[in-house]
């Protein structure tokens, strides 16, 4: 009954929300990852080249969420909505149309930070903000438009590029997405901005989080998925050679893991309402945490099988589990703020994290023991946490 109600009574709302993380695609890695080679032929830059250069502009985009992603908690979401959008359209522009590799790489980023960036953190704010009793079944709607992308948008994009090319495709998609946006903006119920504008030389009236130890002690446990998952995202051909698999299996199994992520968010949502974030920020993880011990233990198809699958229903689940928690702990009025701060330290850490790794297979290292250091790492971000989910109100 409370999706039902939900998308009875708040669809406008649900709406604009799901619209802005599906929109979100655009910057995301997997829809990049589709164009690499021709973008990579067009800035001139060999595949290692682009790689550098991609993590430095999504390192770059993480400080900017920094200093712009808070101003959701005074700017109202329909003229922020707007901003974001104008400023991917010129992103999209730099990156397709600049007859220079420097302004392609500005396009990038610009559509890096305003993609997976801003419009996913405004359609999770929104939902996280403007729903009280039914806040993560209204997370875990929302978080589908992601879920959406990933799913009909790489077979889509490929079935198209046998009639367009990749600037062409890029084009048609950002049309698409700007008039759904225009009717958005037409007929949507935006609500208002829950607080004030800072005068000129004053601070935010509002947390600090990276000045909070309870924030510190948080990060750890909320960063395990996005860190881990980027590790064996990327390190896919060692992982599935180590541990007696094939790439074919693995792909199988990624279809697992989006497959996994929809039962993840949906009862996550409704769990997060009925038991609260805290309760459930112990223990979400453990679907993830078998995984790590039957691949490390057993490894094979069943290991790759265990990660993924496990994996999509912790990654389902998280983004309600995390806002609530967000909520629960700083306030909705100041939740721009600190989910801005979130995403910036998730981003600067999945683009150190690869790097980690990458160091650590050189020395030497077999993918068991990478799979142990994951599982070590999410024992001890679990244990870091206990104290500051301890002291938060279970409801």
């Amino acid at each position: 009954m409370g999706y039902r109600t939900l998308l009875r009574d708040h669809r406008g709302l649900l709406g604009i929300a799901f619209l802005a993380m599906f929109s979100s695609s655009l910057g995301q890695s997997f829809f990049i990852g589709l164009f690499q080679a021709p973008i990579s032929e067009r800035l001139g830059l060999t595949a290692g080249q682009f790689g550098t250069a991609y993590a430095t502009v999504t390192l770059v985009a993480g400080f900017a969420m920094l200093r712009l992603g808070p101003a959701i908690d005074w700017v109202p979401p329909r003229r922020f909505a707007l901003l974001v959008l104008g400023a991917l359209t010129l992103g999209v522009l730099l990156l397709t149309l600049s007859p220079w590799w420097g302004l392609g790489l500005i396009g990038l980023g610009v559509v890096r930070l305003c993609g997976q960036g801003m419009l996913t953190h405004l359609g999770n704010t929104l939902a996280g903000r403007e729903f009280s009793n039914l806040r993560g079944r209204a997370l875990g709607l929302v978080s589908m438009g992601i879920m959406l992308g990933e799913t009909v948008l790489p077979p889509l994009m490929a079935a198209l590029l046998v009639w367009l090319g990749w600037r062409e495709l890029w084009w048609l998609f950002g049309l698409v997405l700007l008039t759904l946006w225009s009717f958005a903006m037409w007929r949507g119920p935006w609500p208002s901005a829950p607080g004030k504008r800072p005068g000129r030389g004053q601070h935010h009236d509002g947390p600090r989080p990276f000045r909070e130890r309870r924030f510190w002690q948080l990060l750890p446990l909320l960063m395990t998925l996005p860190i881990t998952m980027t590790g064996l995202f990327i390190y896919q051909a060692r992982l599935t050679t180590d541990l007696g698999s094939s790439l074919a299996v693995y792909a199988l199994a990624l279809t697992g893991m989006g497959l996994a992520k929809l039962p993840g968010a949906l009862m996550g949502g409704r769990w997060v309402d009925r038991l609260g974030p805290v309760r459930l920020a112990r223990l979400y993880l453990l679907p993830y945490a078998v995984a790590l011990g039957v691949a490390l233990t057993l490894g094979g198809d069943l290991g790759v099988w265990m990660l993924m699958v496990g994996g999509g229903l912790a990654m389902g689940a998280q983004e309600s589990i995390a806002t609530s928690l967000l909520v629960r702990i700083w306030g909705a009025e100041h939740l721009g703020t600190v989910r801005a701060t979130l995403s910036a330290a998730m981003v600067f850490s999945t683009g150190l994290a690869p790097a980690v790794i990458g160091v650590v297979l050189d020395l030497g290292s077999s993918f068991q023991g990478i799979l142990a250091g994951m599982l070590a790492f999410l024992v001890v971000g679990w244990w870091l946490a206990q104290g500051v989910l301890a002291s938060t109100p279970c409801r």
